[in-house]
């Protein structure tokens, strides 16, 4: 059944349906197809036939399921096609016929084929930063300066390790199917690592006018959710906590103009409650296990901030000591940044300064914004405003995200003032 639209709201339907479900169609292709190349192609191919075929025949009442067909189909069809001049081609199309949309997944444990195909890109075949970025890529529709961003590396570097993955899948032959249950929990990290960084893209957008994108933070989510069913592991468990409660608070961390609020400025009213409820609940429930890694503990930090009424009441010595744990656990120049602002927040300014100065001195932090904005905001809570005003100038060159930048210019016209 399909419902007839003008020209004008079938196109406008085709870009809800890109956005919303392309990334959907793209990984059930892979597995349809079991050819990553293949299965890229098939989905512009479908997608060029909605916009043709749509506004004369109408939208259809199930568009992912259409697309998948019609890219499904048009990949056979080219396959043929080749098959004239090469034989080998027949028998290939001849497997992609036998196929069918709907095949059971069987013993598959995982239901859901962005899921799936994360599992997938995670191959230990691939080099682990290879593995991230081709899954954001691929699944998350993430673009390369984004991915970038979220590497803190450079496009360059980030577009040679998709390239390369998708000739070591191509070369190695590695199949597009789920992983025994035995091989999963070797590929966890990796995919815990894709989610979250998917979420921070979502949460933090690294470009565009906006602070977040809430269509990744809610599909990170809603992947740690599925992760959570199969696999209901501490830092499975921790992961989704921290994104939950990160997430609570999205209503009240940008003004209409969407500016950012900090922390200690935002309108606890605005949290939601039902989040931090859930996301406390899944915390205790990893820290139970005595299993628990860095998500379970940062995730206990955000729980702590997001039970707080108000900033003063926060419980500052047991943040710092959960970060003196995370930074044993994963030492690394951002959490230790994390924690020299918690320990500003609890022994002063000057303490945290400290801290912050010396990350910088090794080099640790040069180049990376929210470093220079924290080391900002100390000096100007202790008076330094020739201080201030450097590091809030060094930040703003180096940020690239709209709303952030519109907050570090109104720092700067306040130090003016």
């Amino acid at each position: 059944m399909v419902r007839p639209v003008d020209d004008g709201a079938a196109a406008a339907r085709v870009a809800a349906v890109y956005q919303a479900e392309s990334r959907r169609v793209l990984a059930t292709l892979i597995r349809l197809l079991g050819d990553f190349e293949l299965a890229e192609e098939a989905l512009h191919d479908a997608f060029a036939a909605a916009v043709a075929q749509w506004p004369r025949d109408g939208v259809p009442e199930n568009p992912r399921a259409w697309l998948v067909s019609a890219g499904r189909f048009r990949a056979i069809d080219g396959i043929r096609r080749r098959a004239r001049f090469d034989a080998s081609q027949h028998l290939i199309a001849e497997q992609y016929e036998a196929r069918r949309e709907d095949e059971p997944d069987g013993d598959d444990a995982i239901g859901d084929d962005r899921l799936r195909l994360i599992f997938t890109c995670c191959h230990p075949a691939l080099a682990p930063d290879a593995q991230i970025a081709l899954t954001l890529r691929t699944v998350c529709d993430l673009t390369t300066e984004a991915i970038a961003s979220a590497f803190l590396t450079s496009v360059p570097t980030v577009a040679q390790r998709i390239v390369r993955a998708k000739a070591k899948i191509r070369d190695a032959g590695i199949p597009y199917e789920v992983p025994a249950p035995a091989d999963l929990p070797e590929r966890l990290d990796s995919v815990l690592h894709v989610i979250y960084l998917v979420f921070n893209e979502g949460y933090a957008a690294s470009g565009g006018e906006r602070l977040r994108r809430a269509d990744l933070a809610a599909e990170a989510i809603r992947l740690g959710r599925l992760l959570a069913e199969l696999m209901p592991d501490p830092e499975v468990l921790g992961l989704l906590a921290l994104m939950l409660l990160q997430d609570a608070r999205r209503d009240a961390r940008e003004t209409a103009e969407g500016e950012p609020v900090l922390l200690e400025d935002q309108d606890r009213s605005l949290w939601h409650a039902g989040e931090i409820r859930e996301g406390a609940a899944l915390v205790r429930r990893a820290l139970g296990s005595r299993r628990f890694g860095p998500y379970s503990l940062q995730a206990a930090i955000a729980a702590l901030h997001a039970e707080s009424p108000d900033a003063a009441s926060t419980d500052w010595h047991e943040i710092v000591g959960l970060y003196d744990v995370l930074l044993r656990v994963e030492p690394s120049p951002v959490v230790a940044l994390n924690r020299a602002v918690a320990v500003a927040m609890r022994d002063g300014p000057d303490a945290g300064i400290a801290l912050i100065d010396a990350l910088h001195a090794d080099g640790a932090l040069t180049d990376y914004a929210p470093g220079h904005t924290a080391l900002a905001e100390l000096h100007r809570r202790a008076g330094r405003v020739a201080a201030a005003r450097a590091c809030y100038r060094r930040a703003l060159a180096l940020s690239e995200q709209t709303a952030q930048r519109r907050l570090l210019e109104r720092r700067l016209a306040e130090l003016d003032d």
